[in-house]
């Protein structure tokens, strides 16, 4: 009688007669697909997984290459030092109707600043938005993006670069959009102020900028989003410094 052994392909247990070539029926866990991966962090949120529940996670769900990404490799984040590094968490599909909202009525070029896996920037151009660039350092995230791109039928028409954000050159840009984390904004706020155009506005996503003078905003908790106007905060910023002097 032939040693007995059990064989487990993503959910599915059975044993097997070692002698035998082993079945081919369980090909492993399915691929996730992009958009589930907001609801599994939304499912997530505000409860503790422990490395061996990360790893069961990771098995049972499919999403293995995200944590892969998300505890391994982090390819983007060994080019930036550790202060100004952003987590990547993706936008919900109320955060970044928010942010359209804030500029509805606006044209010209729109830029996200850190744009994860793209959606916000493929919205963008979907709500006519030309050129509609995001900038990203996680390769894993720009082929997301692309992807995204691609299923939305705009493969070609919309843009992601690989590119440090501080590094970006934001002169020509009208339109941009940051979801990024409190710790880095006061450092954006003095990058913005000296390379945007006065007709430009700024919407940023879950945290607001420390300093300055909010135009409007939109939404609640975590879903609120801010616009700032950078013509009025260079005018609020400068009547400031003079009252000081």
């Amino acid at each position: 009688m032939g040693r007995m052994r059990v064989v487990r392909d993503d959910l599915c247990v059975r044993a097997t007669d070692l002698k035998k070539p082993r079945p081919r029926a369980c090909l492993g866990p399915p691929a996730m697909d992009p958009d589930d991966l907001e609801e599994l962090a939304v499912e997530l949120q505000g409860k503790t997984v422990g490395g061996w529940g990360l790893v069961q996670l990771a098995a049972g769900t499919g999403f293995a290459a995200y944590v892969m990404w998300a505890g391994i490799l982090m390819p983007g984040f060994r080019r930036v030092p550790l202060k100004l590094q952003v987590p990547y968490v993706p936008s919900s599909a109320k955060q970044v109707e928010n942010v359209m909202s804030l500029l509805k009525g606006r044209s010209g070029k729109m830029v996200d600043l850190g744009s994860g896996d793209g959606r916000i920037v493929l919205e963008a151009y979907k709500r006519g938005f030309r050129p509609a660039v995001g900038y990203e350092l996680n390769p894993w995230l720009l082929r997301l993006s692309n992807y995204r791109a691609w299923r939305a039928g705009c493969y070609g028409k919309v843009f992601y670069h690989r590119q440090d954000l501080w590094k970006v050159n934001v002169s020509d840009c009208y339109n941009v959009s940051v979801f990024l984390a409190p710790s880095v904004l006061p450092l954006l706020e003095t990058k913005l102020l000296a390379e945007l155009p006065d007709e430009a506005r700024v919407v940023a996503g879950r945290f607001p900028f420390p300093t300055w003078m909010p135009t409007t905003n939109v939404g609640e908790g975590i879903n609120r989003s801010w616009a700032y106007d950078i013509k009025t905060v260079r005018q609020t910023k400068n009547k400031f410094e003079g009252s000081r002097e």
